[in-house]
């Protein structure tokens, strides 16, 4: 209940959040902000409730309650940080500096005063004004840039990169799936994320279900059932095929429709209007096969053939 004072500090936008919740919230936050609201241990201040169980119901992955993703946390944090650092040095690099540096006489004696070295420094300054990561240095000393980067061949590699892909291993995803540079792994790696989703969509499915319970009161007449077909973006051609094969067994002829992405409701509509009013049935007759000749055709044409050859002379 806290989750509602703490993130809806104006009281009229408050009351019409908690009006969005069913009325057990507006029970359980009335109860909190007058204080009979028991805590669940002492020194509890977030005010939780407990909802009716009978009422509500639970959606999680892999049976786990907390965030299936949690630990990819820590490493976006080491990630962010890695690309912050990583744009500060492609700014480094690009950074330029213009050394001009004063002349000394044989005895050591500086051929310009120091006057006329910054006068000198400044007239550089102005003339590169408007350059972009060009910075101008005047020394009379020696200058010398040491480079802190290894130059080995063995370290010279992106290291951005490293701290990327250990942000798809704390996932338990593959990398090639949301950026795929080959085709290596990636298609079990589709499996394994659609293996993971499917025990929620069975849940998903459970639900529908218990939803449906009051209207099979009388299972003799009617039954009504919720089925979630297992179809990806990757796979339905690969289910439609397989449903279209088990058609051939006797099995539903709607499957390989709905695994397309037709409704029950527009496949049978498309049936009956083809069937029963443009009489689609009898316009487009496929070849006939053994597969497909029934006792009424092998009949008809018999009878047909017979009228024929009693008509010749």
């Amino acid at each position: 209940m806290a989750y509602f004072k703490d993130m809806f500090t104006d009281a009229e936008q408050r009351a019409k959040m908690i009006k969005i919740f069913p009325s057990e919230f507006e029970k359980g936050y009335k109860l909190y902000m007058s204080g009979k609201l028991k805590p669940e241990f002492p020194g509890d201040e977030s005010g939780w409730y407990l909802l009716n169980v009978g009422s509500v119901i639970k959606f999680n992955l892999n049976g786990e309650d907390f965030p299936p993703f949690i630990s990819v946390i820590p490493a976006i944090i080491d990630l962010d940080a890695a690309q912050d650092l990583d744009r500060r040095k492609m700014q480094q690099q690009l950074l330029k500096i213009l050394i001009q540096k004063m002349p000394i006489d044989k005895n050591g004696d500086l051929v310009f005063d120091v006057d006329e070295a910054q006068q000198l420094h400044n007239n550089a300054v102005q003339m590169l004004s408007r350059a972009i990561g060009i910075d101008v240095l005047t020394t009379f000393a020696d200058v010398d840039v040491a480079d802190m980067a290894d130059n080995r061949t063995s370290t010279t590699k992106d290291d951005l990169e490293k701290v990327e892909r250990g942000v798809f291993n704390q996932a338990g995803v593959s990398q090639m799936q949301f950026n795929t540079d080959g085709n290596i792994a990636l298609e079990k790696s589709i499996l394994n994320d659609e293996a993971s989703m499917w025990n929620l969509i069975q849940q998903f499915e459970t639900f529908l279900n218990i939803l449906l319970t009051p209207y099979n009161k009388n299972s003799k007449k009617v039954n009504y059932r919720a089925q979630i077909l297992p179809t990806t973006i990757y796979n339905y051609k690969e289910l439609a095929k397989l449903y279209k094969e088990q058609t051939q067994l006797g099995y539903s002829k709607m499957l390989p429709q709905v695994a397309l992405g037709q409704s029950q409701s527009a496949i049978l509509a498309t049936a009956y209007f083809e069937n029963d009013i443009l009489d689609l049935v009898n316009v487009f007759i496929p070849p006939l096969m053994s597969s497909t000749m029934n006792a009424e055709v092998l009949n008809r044409n018999k009878n047909k053939g017979s009228s024929e050859g009693a008509g010749r002379p």
